[in-house]
């Protein structure tokens, strides 16, 4: 490729120089000059349309599948700290019941009977009706030893 310059300074046989004679020549060949082009109307085949739906479907297809699998392990991993949990519950439990005995059996039997009392004092639907012979809620004996 020849440089600027050269074009420049090298005369031709009808005497103009190169640079002028290229313009010349491009504006003789090139009447139109396309600057920009809006497509407002375009169509594809019915079976190009019907690639892209199938497509479309496809991945959203995996997405939900990848999503289930997600799911699925996230509720595995909550069913092990529930578990692990649990048995740490049994285990502090176990080591309370060998400290204090019974005592402590009784003691959840009482907070238990105080949290059902406590909703059931809440609700206007519920009416108390005295017991004759003990608490109902704890099942233990007024006083006497109710045998029948």
């Amino acid at each position: 490729m020849r440089g600027y310059d050269e074009l420049a300074h090298n005369d031709n046989d009808n005497g103009q120089d190169p640079i002028a004679q290229r313009r010349t020549d491009s504006y003789v060949h090139a009447i139109w000059q396309l600057e920009d082009v809006s497509i407002t109307h375009l169509t594809f085949g019915q079976e190009f349309t019907q690639a892209v739906e199938a497509k479309q479907i496809a991945q959203q297809d995996a997405e939900r599948a990848k999503f289930v699998v997600e799911k699925a392990e996230q509720e595995r991993q909550a069913a092990v700290i529930r578990a692990e949990g649990e048995a740490e519950a049994a285990a502090t439990i176990s080591r309370a019941i060998d400290k204090a005995g019974e005592a402590f059996i009784t003691l959840r039997r009482i907070e238990a009977s105080k949290a059902i009392v406590q909703s059931l004092a809440a609700n206007r639907n519920v009416t108390w009706l005295p017991s004759s012979g003990g608490n109902v809620l704890l099942n233990v004996p007024a006083g006497k030893n109710n045998e029948n």
